[in-house]
C-alpha cells in the first residue's frame, strides 16, 4: 500500500501554478485585508498598471481607476453606485486602496507551487524539489488559474525564459505561434513586465537522463526572493559541515549523491526504482529526497570556473533530531551506493560520489576532495609570480624592456682590491726597469721626447730603446 501511494510522487513535478491573483474578491489584494463594502471609496493607484479579474457585482459609493489598466468581468459581475442606504458593517465614507502587486516575482519560489496536469494541487510527498526548480523549468508547463487575473514581473538574468506551455484563462498555449498571437493581444502587457520574455516552445525534454532546470543564472533572484523577506532566513544546520546543494539556497543535513552516467540512464526509470525499492522501507519513513540532472561547474585548481559536467544529484534529508539528524538519509545514501557498486553498469552508472553531514560528532564527508583553501592561494601565489617573470623576460627579449646592468665584483677583484686607493697617476704602470725622471728645463729635450711620443705612440721612456735606431 505504501509503494503504491508513492508512486505519483516518484513523478518529477512538469506543472508548476502561479498561487497570487489580483481579483477584486481576495481580501489580500486590499490594503485593509478585505474587500470593499457598499460606503467605501475604491483607489487605484493611477500609474499603476494592473489587470483586475471580477466574479460578482458590487455596490461602491466611488472608485478611483488606473490610468492603464483591465477589468475582465465574469458572467454577471459588474459595478453599481450606493445608494446611501444603511449597510451594517461597513465604515461609511472610507478609502480601501488595491494592493501592490508589482513585486511579485516569477522568480520567487514561494510564489509557486506544483500541481498535476489536471491543476489540482499535489499532496506533500517524500519527492522534493531544490529551491531552484521550484521555479517553473525551461521544459515545464504553466498553469495560471482560471478566472483570475494577475500581474508577474520576469525579471531575469536571461532574455529568454523557456517554458513548454501556459495555461491561462483556461485555455492551454502550447505552440510558439499561439503564445507569439497571445503576446500580441491587450492583456499580456498588463499581465507579465520585466525585462525577460517568456517564449513557449512546445517541446518537452528530449533526454531520457533528463535535463537541468536552467534557472541556475538566476539562481541568485530565487535565493534573494526566498530568503530576502523579513523573518525567513535558512534554518541553523544541526549538524558538522552541512551541505550545500546544487541549485538549493541553504545547507542542510543528510547526504548528497553525485552520479556520473552514460548514454543508457533513464532518469524517470531510477527514481522509481529508488522509492520502490529503498525509500518506501518503513526504515526510511522519515527521509524525504530530490533528484534531478545539474551542471556541476569544474574549476582549476577548486577556484578558477572552468568548464561545466553534467551529473545526476541526490539529495538525503530526514527528520532526525539532535545526534540522530542525517543518520537515516546517511544509512539510505550508503544503501544507494551499494546499489550502484553492484547494478551500476546495468543501471548506465558508471561512478558515484557520497557526502555526508549528520548531528553525530563523528560525521564525516565520503569522496569529497575540496582544494584547501590555503594551499590554494599559494599555489595561485606561485602561478602569478611565475606569469610575471614570463613577462618580463618576454618583454626583455622583443627589446621592449630594459634592465639596469649588474657588475659583480670577482672573487680575484677582492683579492686584488687595495687597502687603500693611490692618488691618481698619469703612468700606465710602474716598471722596475727604469725611474721616471723630473721634467725637464731643457726646451730641446721636451721636444724631443714630444716627438717621440707623436711618431711612436710611446706613453714612456724607455732607456733600453733608443728611437734613433728604428730610422736607419
Amino acid at each position: 500500500m505504501l509503494v503504491s501511494l508513492l508512486l505519483p510522487a516518484a513523478a518529477a513535478a512538469v506543472y508548476k501554478q502561479w498561487i497570487p491573483n489580483t481579483n477584486f474578491e481576495t481580501a489580500s489584494n486590499w490594503e485593509k485585508g478585505r474587500v470593499p463594502c457598499a460606503s467605501n471609496v475604491v483607489h487605484f493607484e493611477k500609474n499603476k498598471v494592473i489587470s483586475v479579474f471580477v466574479r460578482s457585482p458590487h455596490v461602491l459609493t466611488d472608485m478611483y481607476l488606473p490610468l492603464n489598466g483591465e477589468f475582465l468581468l465574469a458572467s454577471g459581475a459588474g459595478f453599481a453606485a450606493f445608494d446611501g442606504s444603511w449597510d451594517p458593517g461597513c465604515d461609511s465614507g472610507e478609502t480601501v486602496r488595491f494592493a501592490d502587486a508589482e513585486h511579485q516575482a516569477w522568480f520567487n519560489p514561494t510564489l509557486w507551487q506544483a500541481v498535476s496536469p489536471d491543476g489540482e494541487l499535489e499532496a506533500s510527498g517524500r519527492i522534493f524539489s531544490v529551491d531552484e526548480e521550484r521555479v517553473p523549468c525551461h521544459y515545464d508547463d504553466v498553469i495560471f488559474q482560471p478566472e483570475t487575473s494577475f500581474r508577474v514581473n520576469v525579471d531575469s538574468s536571461q532574455r529568454v525564459i523557456n517554458l513548454r506551455s501556459v495555461s491561462l484563462m483556461g485555455q492551454e498555449l502550447s505552440s510558439p505561434e499561439a503564445w507569439a498571437g497571445y503576446l500580441r493581444g491587450p492583456s499580456a502587457p498588463l499581465q507579465f513586465h520585466g525585462n525577460g520574455t517568456l517564449q513557449v516552445t512546445g517541446t518537452g525534454c528530449p533526454d531520457k537522463s533528463g535535463c537541468a532546470c536552467g534557472n541556475a543564472p538566476d539562481g541568485h533572484r530565487i535565493c534573494a526572493a526566498l530568503l530576502g523577506a523579513p523573518g525567513r532566513q535558512c534554518p541553523a544546520p544541526a549538524c558538522q559541515s552541512p551541505l550545500q546543494p546544487l541549485g538549493h539556497c541553504c545547507r542542510v543535513c543528510g547526504a548528497t549523491i553525485n552520479l556520473d552516467f552514460t548514454p543508457d540512464f533513464d532518469l524517470r526509470k531510477y527514481q522509481d526504482r529508488l522509492v520502490q525499492a529503498l525509500l518506501s522501507q518503513p526504515k526510511y519513513a522519515g527521509v524525504r529526497m530530490a533528484i534531478s540532472k545539474v551542471h556541476k561547474v569544474q574549476t582549476f585548481l577548486g577556484v578558477i570556473p572552468r568548464t561545466s559536467t553534467p551529473l545526476i544529484q541526490i539529495v538525503l534529508i530526514d527528520d532526525g533530531a539532535g545526534t540522530q539528524t542525517g543518520s537515516a538519509a546517511k544509512q539510505l545514501a550508503a544503501d544507494i551506493m551499494e546499489d550502484v557498486a553492484q547494478h551500476g553498469e546495468t543501471l548506465g552508472i558508471s561512478s558515484g560520489k557520497m557526502e555526508v553531514a549528520t548531528g553525530s560528532t563523528f560525521s564525516g564527508q565520503a569522496g569529497s576532495h575540496a582544494l584547501n583553501g590555503t594551499t590554494a592561494r599559494t599555489v595561485l601565489g606561485l602561478l602569478f609570480g611565475l606569469l610575471l617573470l614570463g613577462g618580463i623576460l618576454f618583454l626583455y627579449r622583443k627589446g621592449k624592456l630594459r634592465l639596469p646592468a649588474l657588475r659583480l665584483p670577482r672573487p680575484r677583484d677582492r683579492a686584488e682590491e687595495p687597502a687603500s686607493p693611490e692618488p691618481a697617476s698619469d703612468k700606465g704602470f710602474d716598471n722596475p726597469m727604469f725611474s721616471v725622471e723630473p721634467p725637464s728645463t731643457d726646451p730641446g729635450e721636451e721636444t724631443l721626447q714630444e716627438m717621440a711620443r707623436k711618431d711612436h705612440q710611446v706613453f714612456y721612456l724607455n732607456p733600453l730603446y733608443d728611437a734613433s735606431e728604428t730610422e736607419t
